[in-house]
């Protein structure tokens, strides 16, 4: 029996060592384990990194995949609880990624301008919202051709800005239970807000940003829209494994 249960943790080890080589390998291919140049290191990063190569960071991967892990986890737990993450992401370089990837999913997002109070002032910004709904509405039902042509076209435009601001969000209802921040130093009033609201935040961090900040950070490129998109497809499929143990 003794045997047999060695036999069995032998096994699973092997398994990890195997599960563990092939996210360093996906990682090490979608080029995140470049940093930026030294000169950019926030100190809080100093454990992430394995070396320098002409005057750029090298990123420990092996370091990096066990946040990643622990980020995988979270955030699955958060889907069996059948509740809902923000997904954000301002950078040019992730925006597509931010909003294809929330909505595969059904989730919340922003992937432009964080208008500031989006957590803080629910109230303004469901006001914001609702107001973005009603236009889209009246549009759709042709109640706006009792305008003149001049007033449809400043509510076009009005529907146009709204809808930039508010489009990935319409569906929060309430606070999201995490966000999930491409970036958290471009992105640092979402993180601000997030922390004063209590809503742990997951975020794909280069060596320039303070982690200390961040409940589960992922220290890896956030700059490349390979390493980009292979983060945000281990959280999106984390998040669909999540809600499949639920049901």
């Amino acid at each position: 029996m003794m045997l047999k249960s060695a036999k069995l943790s032998q096994h699973m080890t092997e398994e990890n060592k195997l599960k563990n080589n092939s996210i360093l390998d996906a990682m090490f291919k979608a080029g995140a384990h470049f940093g930026y140049v030294k000169s950019r290191r926030n100190a809080s990063v100093a454990s992430f990194i394995f070396g320098s190569k002409n005057k750029t960071d090298i990123i420990d991967l092996e370091k990096t995949a066990e946040q990643l892990e622990k980020a995988k986890s979270f955030i699955s737990g958060i889907a069996k609880a059948g509740k809902q993450v923000l997904f954000v992401g301002g950078k040019s370089e992730a925006k597509s990624f931010v909003k294809d990837g929330a909505m595969s999913i059904d989730m919340p997002y922003v992937s432009g301008r964080w208008i500031g109070g989006t957590l803080t002032n629910t109230v303004e910004i469901k006001k914001r919202v609702a107001k973005f709904e009603d236009l889209e509405r009246q549009k759709e039902k042709g109640e706006l051709m009792k305008y003149t042509k001049k007033e449809r076209v400043l509510i076009d435009r009005e529907i146009a800005n709204l809808e930039e601001m508010f489009l990935g969000i319409v569906g929060m209802k309430e606070l999201p239970k995490a966000l999930f921040v491409v970036d958290p130093k471009k992105d640092n009033i979402a993180v601000s807000e997030a922390k004063k609201m209590g809503i742990p935040v997951v975020a794909l961090a280069n060596t320039d940003c303070n982690i200390k900040e961040i409940d589960y950070p992922i220290v890896a490129n956030d700059s490349s829209t390979t390493s980009i998109s292979f983060f945000m497809n281990e959280m999106i499929n984390s998040y669909k494994s999540g809600k499949i143990a639920k049901a």
